[in-house]
């Protein structure tokens, strides 16, 4: 059994990582949640890798390169890593998302 661990560090946002030890997995799922207010930063990041993911809960934007996405419960969405992005959580209620990336990031 693995445990869920946090790798957020960021005030309002957590990251549980499943599986953060295991040795040369080839993917890393997130459970995320984004408090109200809460973004994961002014500055867009890249990191080398696919990423997917799906909205469980509340509203997250989500910005690729310039393209803004608004997502809700339900939606989904999938983009290369390598691209600049970020998320935003703009509503009143926390968002709850699942995610991948493969290969893992730090």
């Amino acid at each position: 059994k693995h445990q869920l661990s946090e790798i957020s560090g960021q005030k309002g946002i957590s990251f549980r990582d499943v599986a953060t030890s295991r040795r040369g997995r080839a993917l890393q799922l997130l459970v995320e949640r984004y408090d109200p207010g809460t973004d994961t930063g002014a500055d867009s990041y890249h990191h080398e890798a696919e990423e997917a993911g799906v909205v469980l809960r509340g509203t997250l934007e989500l910005i690729v390169d310039d393209e803004v996405h608004v997502l809700k419960p339900g939606d989904a969405y999938y983009f290369d890593s390598r691209r600049p992005h970020r998320f935003r959580n703009r509503g009143r209620v926390p968002v709850e998302a699942i995610s991948v990336n493969t290969p893992p990031s730090s």
